[in-house]
């Protein structure tokens, strides 16, 4: 089964928490701190809360959870092949779980990923918290995605958003994984 991902910034997770279980009348499937998600069978979707204090209230990025890796690898495909650019994340650890997935940045700057989780995780991950938007590369551009190796994170500009960058810089990890 494939569902809609909607992940949020919030202002308070625990407020955000109860507001959310009432509404769908349905505890997290997962609580860690700063970060809680439910998995809502009606209407299928993946409500995803991150804390970021002042951020609140609006979209963090979209996305559609698969069920296998197979999948997010056809969407890699078939999207390379109609001319997107791709950011390609395998076995990353992102959300406190382990991901297959792929990032797609639409015209207006949303941020889309399909994914896959493999395996949960005691541990966030540095994937980028996108305050900044990726931006659009066209097929055969010189340009190179945002996301590069603990060095790059710490250099201007490297990463996407200064989120990214202190979490890659904080972590030594790459701007996404």
């Amino acid at each position: 089964m494939s569902r809609v991902q909607l992940a949020l910034n919030v202002d308070n997770l625990d407020q955000a928490v109860a507001f959310y279980s009432t509404l769908f009348n349905t505890e997290p499937a997962k609580r860690k701190p700063g970060y809680a998600n439910f998995a809502i069978n009606e209407p299928p979707l993946k409500l995803v809360l991150l804390e970021n204090p002042g951020e609140g209230g609006g979209i963090n990025h979209l996305g559609v959870e698969v069920e296998t890796s197979d999948h997010v690898h056809a969407e890699i495909a078939r999207l390379s092949d109609a001319g997107l650019f791709t950011e390609e994340q395998i076995a990353t650890t992102c959300c406190f779980a382990t991901q297959d997935k792929v990032w797609v940045t639409a015209p207006d700057a949303e941020r889309w990923e399909v994914y896959t989780v493999l395996a949960d995780s005691e541990t966030f991950g540095a994937a980028p918290a996108f305050a900044e938007p990726l931006p659009v590369v066209p097929e055969g551009s010189d340009a190179g995605p945002c996301c590069g190796t603990v060095e790059e994170a710490a250099a201007e500009g490297a990463c996407c958003g200064s989120t990214a960058k202190s979490q890659a810089v904080a972590t030594g990890a790459g701007c996404c994984g």
